[in-house]
């Protein structure tokens, strides 16, 4: 499961990207990169940085570690930004934080050493599995530190959950878009990933992400259900995608 923290200050903002995250301090001695609820894109974009993000470290990926942090109705009363003020005030209750990693750089492809080929299909995998279609040339969202490469920013994928018609459908997609992944010129053989991400993810993995998924996210934006219909939706969506899993990783080999 994962931890809940309690925010206690406000550090500074994240311009780089659109939903304008923070750097905030919680109650348990620890500083977080905050994806707020309020942000323009909505809850689903948490439960995806939640399900993505939780999903990679299933497969033994470098992902920051996760919390689910409670942002206090009045936490921004005395922001003089009105941006930020706004977005903490609208962001009341369970918001996304991951581990901040201080002194990290952007991943940077052209600038040696060349990532490991069995790591590269790795992450390759795991981002035509979860339809990220973030982790381009362009714009890698990667970090490196302490001599590692990190995985960050999954709020565009399973990007699915944005129109629920024809969901089953859409869970056999082979996500022509992996051609354009950073990582797919070091990559190994991504066929030989499939078996390795198999044999780490199943139903009942997928069952475990989900329940860490706070009801009050599966509220706003969906089809009038209760979160745990919400939840099985999900759950079968990702089975399928898993069992299915030949379709993404024959295009991979193909780019």
């Amino acid at each position: 499961m994962l931890p809940t923290v309690k925010a206690i200050r406000y550090v500074a903002p994240l311009r780089e990207g659109g939903s304008l995250p923070g750097i905030m301090e919680a109650d348990d001695d620890g500083t977080y990169v905050v994806k707020y609820r309020g942000a323009g894109q909505g809850p689903k974009a948490l439960v995806a940085e939640l399900l993505a993000g939780e999903i990679g470290r299933a497969l033994g990926l470098p992902v920051p570690d996760a919390a689910l942090i409670d942002v206090a109705a009045d936490f921004g009363r005395l922001e003089i930004d009105y941006e930020i003020g706004h977005l903490l005030r609208t962001s009341e209750g369970l918001n996304y934080a991951l581990d901040y990693l201080p002194g990290s750089i952007t991943y940077d492809p052209l600038v040696p050493p060349a990532p490991d080929g069995v790591f590269a299909a790795d992450v390759v995998w795991f981002d035509a599995f979860t339809t990220n279609p973030d982790r381009t040339p362009r714009n890698a969202n990667m970090l490196e530190w302490h001599g590692r490469i990190w995985l960050i920013d999954h709020g565009a994928a399973l990007y699915f959950h944005h129109d629920w018609a024809d969901v089953m459908a859409r869970a056999k997609d082979p996500f022509g878009r992996v051609a354009q992944h950073v990582l797919l010129p070091f990559a190994d053989d991504v066929r030989a990933a499939d078996p390795r991400a198999q044999e780490r993810l199943s139903g009942s993995v997928f069952e475990a992400i989900l329940a860490d998924v706070p009801d009050t996210w599966l509220e706003e934006g969906y089809r009038d259900e209760a979160p745990d219909d919400i939840r099985d939706h999900y759950l079968e969506y990702l089975v399928t995608r898993l069992e299915g899993s030949a379709a993404f990783v024959e295009e991979a080999a193909r780019g």
